[in-house]
Parts: C-alpha cells; structure tokens; sequence
C-alpha cells in the first residue's frame, strides 16, 4: 500500500513538473486532463489511449469529407437543374479545378503539396511533424475537386489529414519521434480504414507504405486506430456512401486461367496508368502559366471528358456497382453512346475507353490544381479493365465466366500495380466486398499485378524523384538513417589554415598553436590547394637542422577526393569508404573551401540516430 501511494505521490509530481514546464494557461480542460492521463500511465497504456483518440478523430475526419462531397453531388446533381446535361458536365468539373486553386492560392497562402509522398517526406526530413493546416486543409481541397466531380479520390487526402492529426497530437503532448511517427501512422491508418469501411486493409496501408525503413516493434495502437475510424464510418455513414460491393460469387479453381491473365492485363495497365500520370505531370510543369491559368486548362479538358464518357466524373464508385449489380444500360445511357445501342461490341468499346481515358482523367484533374489521390481510380479502372474483359471472354464464347468476382479482384490488382501495396489491395476488396473466400484469386492478381510493377520500375514512379533525392524512407535502414544527417551540419569549422605563400615560421606558429593533425593550404581566394599532414612532414620538421628556406607548397600533397556542399551523407560514406581516410575537404558550392569532416564524426552521430529510431 505504501509503494503504491509513493508511486502515486511521484506521478503527481511528474505531472506537475511537465504541466509547469509546458506552460499553464496554454491548454484547454480536455488536455490538461491528457496530460495528467500521461503522467499516470505507462508508455503502452498511453500509447493506445492516443490510438483511441487519434483514430476517432481521424475517423470523424473521414466522415466529414465523404458527406461534403456527397452533399456536394446531391446540391448539384438534385437542387441545381440543368435541363442540358451536357452543360452540366461542362460546368461543375471545370469550377472544382478552379475553385480549388483559388482556395488554395489565396486562403492556404500557395500550399498545395498533397498526396502520400507528402506523408513520407515529413517522417523521413521533418521529424514525422506535419503543419497543422493540413488537418483541414486537405478536407476542404478535395471536398470541392471531388465534390464537383474531379476524376480522383477522397482516400490519400483522408490519409494526409488523419497523419495530420496524429502528428499534431503527438506534438502537442511532447511525445518523441518514435511515438509521433507511430501515432502519424496511426491517424493515417484510421482514415483509409474510416473511407473503405475496411480496418485491416488500414493497417496493412501503414506497414506497406507509410513505415517503410522505419524499425517499430509496437503496432497495437495502429490497430485500436484502425478501429475506432472504421467503426465511427460505419455508425455514421449510410451503406450508398461507403465503399461495400454485397453481389460476388463463389470461388472455383477451375477459373484459375482466367484470374491469371487478369493480372497480367492489371499489371500492363498499371504501368499504363503511371505512365500516364508521369507525363501530365511533366506537360503541366512545363507550361509557362500561372497556377490560375493552369486550372481553367485543366478544367476544360476534364469537363470535355466528362461530357463524352460521364462515368469519369468523381470517383466513380456508382459506375463500379452498377457493373457488379449488371446494371450497364444505366451507365451508358449518360452517354452519347446510348444513340448507338446496347448491343455488347457497344458495351465492350464503351468501357475500353473510360478505362484507358480513367488514368488521364485523374492526372488531369490532381496535376491541373486539383486536390485528390489514386486509391479510387486505380479501384475504377480495375473494375472498368475486369469487367471489360470478362465480356471479351464472355463474346469469345467461354463458359462460366465469374463477371462479378474479376471486377472485384481487378480492382486490387491495378491498385496493387499503381500503388506498389499488394496486402493493402487484397484487404481492402476482401473486406469491402466480405469475400474472404476470394483470397485465393486476389493474391494471385494483385501479386502478378505488383511482381509486373517492380519489373518495370523497382519504386513507384511517384515516388521515384524522392527516393533519388533520398527525400523519403525506403527499405535500407541504414541509407534511411544517413539521409537524416546533413553534411554541412557534420563539418568540422575548427580547421588550420595556412596561405601556400607563406614562410616556414609561419607554418612552425599554426602548428604550435594548433591541435590538429590536418592544415588545409589556400590560396588568396580561399580555394584549397593542397593538404599538409602533420605525420608527413614530422621527419622534415624534427629529423634535423630546419631548412627555413623551404616553401609551404613543397610539403603540401595535392587534393585527392573531396567532398562536396551538394553531397548527401549516404554520397561521404561511400567517398570514406572507396578512399579508406578517417577526413576529407568539403568544398562549398561557391568553390571555396569549407572544413574537414570526418568519419568518426558521422559514425557518431549515426550511433546515435540509430538509438532514436530503433525501437
């Protein structure tokens, strides 16, 4: 009893003390009451209540995106009357491109970097702290693209939001690295799993991509996260907006053949689609316009698609079901297609194309000024492609087709193409769809799917200038832990220096009043010209009578490899490495000569970084 209410008594204190030292007067009721929870509680125990709140909110988030954008459809599509249709395809998509940027221009001062790599580039180069701002930031953009029909998805604003959260709770309750990359995680987590109703396919969203190269040991409150944000989905939202397919059928072996050249179609056509996205990405950063300007020509040309092919409008869920339900003639008859008949070439062609014209709707809409992600699209357009060829097969005369179960499992296979994130794939259609039985045919698509991806490109196109420029994690930890450090941070500023013109007694009074082994040799632009080894030049020093005539240029070696401003630590090891030297010059981008870095210097602080993330 007594140690109990001794451990008691020091809590308190541990909670007055950080209470104190985090300012009184900064906080609202509820998190003072968080932080008397914390001083209370072990690390776990915190851990998951954070979990608990952090997926809840993020979960809340989610909900409130899903029902402005279907609001937005409903005023639109119920209270706005377009008597041409066409008009109305014209307008809507064209204004949310529009209004986006707008919104993001002038209310959000030009911040406008979305989508996961964003995610990613904060664990890896800013602490895993996320602004603030994208806690709604990312809400109201998408809302408004989406909302308005722009060809893309709520999901990777969702999961930018709920990271958001997660790293803003984890801020503000002074929680280090590890648990704020955690609960980063954890607020994403609880996003996806809140918009496809689908917890486990959360996770597995996290482990896949978000914590790549980062050591955890600890995933329970990704899971509570992943709860939580599916449970308040699904009590808040109705069944039209969230993301369930109830018509599959049952799994045969015998149609075995038909999943396997599935696959090979889903991962041709994930190429297909980041192929695409890479080059209206690169023709919308070429054009010499203003970020305005850009939006109304992106606008356009998405409003055009949508008045030839209406399924490309928003995310195209609907479309998607209507195909599993058998309901084709609604969907084409939106479309001028609708004059030339039903008959099944029609039906075939019609769905090829929106298919194909899916992958440039969405980078369209995302690279013009719109705010969005792939999630919906690559599930669009592998239903689109499952279906597509389950009618080929159907008009080739083979029997016993399963229609139903190839739109299903081609949506996981180009997803799992496009975001290299099979296990997020095969979760999310076999919860969504509650086909557990069709596992079999979804790890056999999507891992043919991604194998085909990682064939054609080892990372992800969209995530490849980050890796080049070791922005983001990847799965060599140790290259991860370097990328952190910075090389002009490791140089070591109390360097000797010595003019090459100068005498003997002046080089006798640097090293007299130095205490290193190394002098760098400049010249009057401060430009290195040679390095003088203490070691090298002792015999010459001390083996006799001094010959003071001697130049300082004739006892200095010449530069060997140096190290330059631009170099990533990751680029030094490897100089260290091929030299076998314990220093190296490091030359600024102006040429002149900066200090020396050492590679004790960056083991150390390699050891330590390596303490802070392992854990």
């Amino acid at each position: 009893m007594r140690n109990s209410s001794i451990k008691k008594y020091y809590s308190f204190l541990k909670f007055r003390r950080n209470f104190t030292r985090y300012s009184i007067g900064k906080f609202r009721s509820y998190e003072i009451v968080i932080f008397w929870l914390k001083s209370f509680l072990t690390r776990s125990q915190f851990l998951i209540l954070s979990g608990i709140l952090v997926g809840s909110t993020a979960g809340f988030a989610g909900v409130i995106l899903k029902s402005l954008v279907h609001y937005i459809h409903y005023v639109i599509t119920a209270k706005v009357h377009f008597e041409d249709q066409i008009l109305f395809y014209l307008i809507f998509p064209f204004l949310g491109i529009v209004i986006t940027t707008i919104v993001v221009k002038y209310i959000f001062n030009g911040q406008d970097k979305k989508g996961i790599p964003v995610i990613l580039h904060e664990i890896a180069q800013n602490a895993s702290k996320v602004s603030p701002v994208k806690m709604y930031s990312q809400i109201v953009q998408s809302a408004i693209t989406v909302g308005f029909g722009g060809s893309a998805g709520l999901e990777s604003p969702i999961a930018v939001t709920g990271a958001a959260i997660g790293s803003n709770f984890a801020q503000t309750y002074k929680l280090d690295y590890k648990e704020r990359t955690l609960l980063l995680a954890a607020g994403a987590t609880a996003g996806i799993a809140a918009a496809f109703n689908a917890p486990i396919a959360g996770v597995m969203f996290a482990i896949e991509i978000l914590l790549t190269g980062v050591v955890f040991s600890d995933f329970i409150p990704l899971v509570v996260a992943a709860v939580c944000g599916s449970l308040i989905s699904r009590i808040l939202l109705k069944e039209e907006v969230l993301f369930l397919f109830r018509s599959r059928g049952t799994f045969d072996y015998h149609n075995l053949p038909y999943y396997l050249l599935l696959g090979i179609l889903c991962g041709l056509y994930a190429r297909y689609f980041l192929l695409i996205a890479r080059y209206i990405e690169g023709f919308f950063h070429s054009l010499k316009m203003s970020r305005v300007q850009k939006a109304m020509l992106g606008g356009s040309i998405l409003s055009l698609l949508c008045v030839l092919y209406p399924p490309l409008f928003g995310e195209g869920y609907e479309t998607i079901k209507s195909f599993t339900n058998g309901e084709i003639q609604k969907v084409i008859s939106n479309s001028f297609f609708r004059y030339i008949g039903y008959r099944e070439w029609v039906i075939i062609l019609f769905v090829g194309v929106i298919c194909l014209l899916k992958a440039f709707a969405t980078s369209i809409t995302i690279q013009s000024g719109g705010n969005g992600g792939n999630f919906a699209p690559s599930l669009f357009a592998g239903g689109s492609l499952g279906y597509a060829f389950a009618l080929l097969c159907m008009r080739a005369g083979m029997a016993d087709v399963p229609m139903t179960n190839l739109i299903l499992v081609g949506m996981a296979g180009v997803m799992s193409g496009v975001l290299y994130a099979p296990l997020t794939a095969i979760f999310l259609i076999a919860e969504s769809s509650s086909g557990y039985d069709l596992f079999i045919p979804l790890m056999i698509v999507s891992v043919i799917a991604f194998l085909m991806a990682k064939w054609f490109s080892p990372t992800s196109p969209e995530m490849e200038r980050f890796v080049k420029e070791r922005q983001i994690f990847t799965r060599e930890h140790d290259k991860n832990l370097l990328s952190l450090l910075h090389t002009m941070d490791l140089v070591d500023k109390d360097t000797q220096l010595i003019s090459e013109t100068a005498s003997m007694n002046e080089l006798m009074e640097v090293l007299k009043n130095g205490h290193r082994n190394l002098i760098a040799v400049l010249n009057d632009k401060s430009v290195l010209t040679g390095i003088i080894n203490l070691d090298g030049i002792r015999p010459i020093l001390f083996g006799g009578e001094l010959d003071k005539s001697l130049e300082v240029k004739s006892l200095m070696k010449p530069v060997g490899r140096v190290v330059y401003e631009s170099d990533s630590v990751v680029d030094v090891a490897k100089k260290f490495d091929e030299t076998a030297l314990w220093n190296l010059p490091v030359i600024k981008t102006n040429g002149e000569f900066a200090g020396f870095i050492s590679k004790s210097s960056v083991l150390d602080r390699y050891r330590k970084l390596l303490q802070e993330h392992s854990g």
